[in-house]
C-alpha cells in the first residue's frame, strides 16, 4: 500500500519538476562518479527508443484524425484568423531560421559509423521529398518515412470525412489511445533524461551543457521575438493600430498561465474569458479560441525549425534560401499537428529532419536533446501559441482597451 501510494505521489508530481530533478541528478552522478554516469547512459538509449516506437503511429493517427474531424461550412468570419494562424506559425518556422542562421549551433550526437550524404541543394531535397511522399504506408511506418506518413495521414483523413459518425469518433478515440501510450512513455522522460544528462557528460565533458544552454537561447530568444515584435507587425499591418496594449495584455493573463500549465488545451478557458473580457465577437472567438489551441503553433514551429537546424548544422549540412523556404512550410504544418501533450512538438521533429536525409535514429536524439531543455523550451512554446491565439482573434474581431 506504501509502494501504490509513493508511486501515486510521484505519478501525480509536476512533470517540469521531474525532469529538472533528472537533469540535477545527472550533473550530480557525473561529478560523483564518471563511470557510474557512463553506465547510466542506457537508460537515455531506452528512453529514446521508446519515442522512435510510439511516434511514427502518432503522426499517422494524429493527422487523420485532425482532418477527418473538420467540420465544413464554418463561419467565413473565422477565415482571417485562420489566414493569421497559419501566416504566423510559417513566420515563426522562417523566424527560426533566421536565428539558426546567425547563431548556429553544434549538439553531441552519435554519428560513427553512419553513411551520410548532404542533399546538394533544394532541388535534391525535393527529390527525396518525392520519393518519400508515394512511399508504401506500411515501409513508411517500418522505415520511419514521417513524409510518407504525412501524406497517408492526410488521405485517410481526407477519406474518413465522407464515413459514417461512428467511424469517425473511432478513429478519434484512437488518437486518444495512441496519446495515452506517448503520456506514459513521457512520463518516463525524467530517468531518461538523467541518462541522457549523465551519458553525454562522461563522454564530452562539461561542454556539453553549453550546447543545451547555447539551443535554449537560440529558442527562447526566437520565442521572445515573436511575440514582441513578428506578431505586432503582424496585427499592425492588418489593422494599421498600436498592437502593444493586446499584446501585453494576452502576454500577461494568457501567457503567464499557459507557461505554468504547459497546455494550450488547458488554456482554452483562461482565453475565452479574456476573449469575453475584451469585448471581442462571441461568434469568432467561441470557434477561434478552441481552433487556435489546435493549429495555431508558432513556438512549436520555432521548436521544430531549430532544433531541426541544429542537427543541419551538426553534420555539415548546407542550407541555402530555397531549402530554408521549405523547410519553414514543413514545419509550419507540422507544428499544426503537434500532440496535445507536453513535448508534443519534439516528437514531430524527425518529419522536418527527413527533408535533409538525416536517419530516424540521429533525429531521436534530436528529439531527446529537446527533452532535456523542455523544462524552459516547452513553457515558453505553449505561452507563445496560447498568448497568440487571443491577439490574432482580437485583430480580427476588434477589441476594446483592457
Amino acid at each position: 500500500m506504501s509502494e501504490q501510494s509513493l508511486l501515486q505521489r510521484i505519478m501525480k508530481t509536476n512533470l517540469v519538476l521531474q525532469i529538472a530533478a533528472g537533469i540535477l541528478l545527472g550533473v550530480l552522478l557525473f561529478l560523483v562518479s564518471p563511470d557510474a554516469a557512463g553506465s547510466s547512459a542506457i537508460l537515455g538509449k531506452l528512453f529514446v527508443n521508446a519515442l522512435r516506437a510510439v511516434a511514427p503511429i502518432l503522426v499517422l493517427v494524429l493527422v487523420a484524425a485532425a482532418i477527418a474531424s473538420q467540420k465544413p461550412g464554418e463561419s467565413a468570419a473565422l477565415k482571417p484568423v485562420v489566414t493569421l494562424y497559419l501566416f504566423g506559425t510559417f513566420a515563426a518556422a522562417f523566424l527560426a531560421v533566421l536565428m539558426s542562421t546567425l547563431f548556429p549551433t553544434i549538439l553531441t550526437l552519435s554519428v560513427t559509423d553512419l553513411n551520410l550524404e548532404a542533399p546538394q541543394g533544394v532541388g535534391q531535397v525535393l527529390n527525396n521529398l518525392l520519393f518519400k511522399l508515394i512511399d508504401n504506408p506500411v515501409n513508411a511506418l517500418i522505415s520511419a518515412n514521417y513524409i510518407g506518413i504525412l501524406v497517408w495521414g492526410v488521405a485517410l483523413g481526407m477519406g474518413l470525412r465522407h464515413s459514417a459518425e461512428t467511424t469517425r469518433k473511432t478513429f478519434t478515440d484512437m488518437a486518444d489511445v495512441i496519446t495515452g501510450i506517448v503520456r506514459v512513455v513521457i512520463r518516463f522522460a525524467p530517468l531518461g533524461i538523467l541518462g541522457l544528462v549523465a551519458g553525454n557528460l562522461a563522454e564530452s565533458g562539461l561542454d556539453a551543457l553549453m550546447g543545451y544552454a547555447h539551443i535554449l537561447f537560440v529558442l527562447l530568444g526566437s520565442m521572445l521575438i515573436m511575440a514582441l515584435v513578428v506578431n505586432p507587425m503582424i496585427v499592425w499591418s492588418r489593422n494599421r493600430e498600436n498592437p502593444y496594449p493586446i499584446v501585453f495584455t494576452a502576454l500577461r493573463e494568457s501567457g503567464i498561465t499557459a507557461f505554468f500549465t504547459r497546455s494550450s488545451a488547458a488554456n482554452i478557458p483562461v482565453n475565452l474569458a479574456l476573449c469575453e473580457r475584451l469585448g471581442l465577437d462571441k461568434k469568432t472567438y467561441a470557434v477561434s479560441i478552441p481552433l487556435g489551441a489546435t493549429i495555431n503553433m508558432g513556438g512549436a514551429a520555432i521548436t521544430i525549425t531549430v532544433l531541426t537546424l541544429a542537427a543541419v548544422n551538426t553534420l555539415n549540412i548546407n542550407v541555402d534560401l530555397p531549402t530554408a523556404l521549405l523547410l519553414s512550410v514543413v514545419a509550419a504544418l507540422s507544428a499544426a499537428g503537434a500532440s496535445g501533450v507536453a513535448g508534443g512538438s519534439l516528437l514531430l521533429i524527425p518529419l522536418s529532419c527527413s527533408l535533409f536525409g538525416i536517419p530516424d535514429e540521429i533525429a531521436m536524439q534530436v528529439v531527446a536533446v529537446g527533452f532535456v531543455i523542455s523544462v524552459l523550451q516547452d513553457s515558453a512554446e505553449t505561452a507563445l501559441n496560447s498568448s497568440t491565439d487571443v491577439v490574432f482573434t482580437a485583430a480580427v474581431s476588434g477589441h476594446q482597451s483592457a
